[in-house]
């Protein structure tokens, strides 16, 4: 780390309310994605939690999730004070959960600089993570910019938005140089089709929207107050009952269901004119479906990425995933090709993986299913 900074005032937000329907049969409503284990021992969240702790007392670490998911959550991070699991009452996209963690934190210290982070990105680099998210705190902590942190492309994907930069900032004065690039943003766009995603990654000028903000509490509220004015008047009023979890959750219940449902880049990054984008020179994926795991399964001679006691015949290509807790068997395999095929102990899941992204539509068919609603 650069410097042996103050970690009081700092604090992490992790956003962990996803339903994670792509990752059906694993993932279910009360165990999504962020709450299982797909690579290692952990989940995850947990593994979120492991890579801000070098930098972040576990105090300073806030959850925010959904009211069916936050037992779970609380079980998984035992040592988490309770009070910093907070349990949405609907989902209403990450603007109201950006809202609420500034609230929650700005309720324990009005100059504190705080990070927002998903809970289901795969960062195998701990370490690079750590620098870079240091030099953003230190960056957040010394004036009134919006940091994101934003990933170089490997490949011109798709299903990622992009963030154009600028030119690189000059390092603060009187300090010594970060050891991380940032750059002024230039413009947010969306999903682009993949000709337009190629031009992106060949120009260097892009990087791969990650969602992780970094910014002072004073900085995102007057970000709000500015472009979002019913956000920061919302703000306002949890901030007056965030250290009280009872009258917090009441107002919740009253307020969340009639809030606008926005993502904090079209609320505010599109908009605002203070954004600082780090380079995010580290591995990284929010591993988003079935295909994307085997990206991180070696795969056999013939393409096969298996977690699984799998034995097969002329089948190629294929994510096998074995869940089940107890009686595992075999999974024998002959002629398959280019596909997913997932056991857990109550359910199996057989996909071709051009069409994984229906997955989504199988999960909503189950949930209006009286007789399969329960597998959701």
């Amino acid at each position: 780390m650069r410097t042996k900074a103050d970690h009081s005032n700092r604090y992490v937000i992790i956003m962990a309310g996803g339903r994670g329907e792509r990752f059906w049969p694993v993932s279910r409503q009360k165990t999504p994605k962020q709450l299982i284990t797909l690579l290692g021992r952990k989940s995850f969240l947990q593994e979120a939690v492991d890579r801000v702790l070098p930098l972040v007392p576990l105090k300073n670490i806030v959850v925010i999730t959904n009211e069916v998911q936050a037992p779970q959550v609380a079980k998984q991070l035992p040592k988490l004070p309770r009070q910093n699991v907070v349990g949405e009452p609907v989902g209403r996209d990450t603007c109201a959960a950006v809202t609420l963690g500034a609230a929650l934190v700005g309720a324990r210290s009005t100059t504190a600089v705080m990070a927002v982070l998903p809970a289901d990105h795969v960062i195998p680099e701990g370490k690079k993570f750590q620098q870079v998210l240091e030099d953003c705190f230190d960056l957040a902590g010394r004036g009134q910019a919006i940091v994101t942190i934003g990933i170089k492309p490997s490949e011109p994907a798709t299903g990622y938005g992009y963030i154009q930069v600028g030119e690189p900032l000059p390092p603060p004065q009187g300090a010594k140089p970060y050891k991380t690039t940032f750059y002024r943003a230039e413009r947010f766009v969306e999903k682009p089709d993949l000709n337009k995603a190629l031009e992106y990654v060949n120009s260097g000028q892009y990087r791969w929207n990650a969602g992780m903000f970094i910014w002072g509490f004073v900085t995102i509220t007057e970000g709000l107050q500015k472009h979002q004015p019913e956000m920061y008047e919302a703000c306002q009023r949890w901030f007056k009952v965030a250290n009280h979890p009872s009258k917090l959750a009441k107002v919740l219940a009253r307020e969340y269901p009639g809030i606008n449902k926005i993502s904090i880049d079209y609320a505010l990054m599109e908009h605002a004119h203070n954004v600082v984008v780090a380079d995010g020179d580290f591995a990284w994926d929010d591993l988003g479906s079935w295909n994307a795991l085997a990206r991180h399964i070696r795969p056999d001679a013939e393409g096969n990425c298996a977690v699984a006691d799998f034995v097969h015949v002329d089948a190629a290509r294929n994510i096998i995933f074995d869940a089940r807790n107890k009686n595992r068997t075999p999974i024998a395999v002959v002629g398959l090709r280019d596909s997913i095929l997932v056991q857990t102990d109550d359910a199996v899941l057989l996909a071709h993986k051009g069409q994984s992204q229906k997955i989504k539509d199988l999960v909503k068919k189950l949930a209006e299913s009286t007789q399969y609603k329960k597998l959701v």
